[in-house]
């Protein structure tokens, strides 16, 4: 598994809707980008100036709601995840 560093953390993303609500099935051009998802992992926190680490505010297992184009894609063990910084995580889902 990969292990952020710093204030990032690492997302499964949610899937995609490849159908509407209405049944229409909706080519790749027009499907949304998920902004939510599983929290994987998360960094050990943010250095503040006087050497103060503060830790992320999510844990693992949150589904949280993030900025629509936040974040890295990566691979890892053949599944795309997305590693975001905790400022571009929005809301946690409760």
């Amino acid at each position: 598994m990969l292990k952020p560093l710093g204030d990032r953390v690492l997302v499964r993303p949610s899937q995609e809707e490849d159908v509407t609500a209405s049944g229409i099935v909706l080519p790749d051009s027009a499907r949304k980008k998920p902004t939510e998802g599983e929290v994987l992992a998360v960094g050990s926190g943010r250095v503040l100036d006087n050497g103060q680490r503060v830790r992320v505010s999510v844990k693992l297992g949150d589904i949280v709601v993030y900025s629509k184009y936040a974040g890295t894609q990566v691979k890892v063990e053949g599944e795309e995840l997305i590693l975001v910084d905790e400022d571009s995580i929005l809301a946690v889902r409760e």
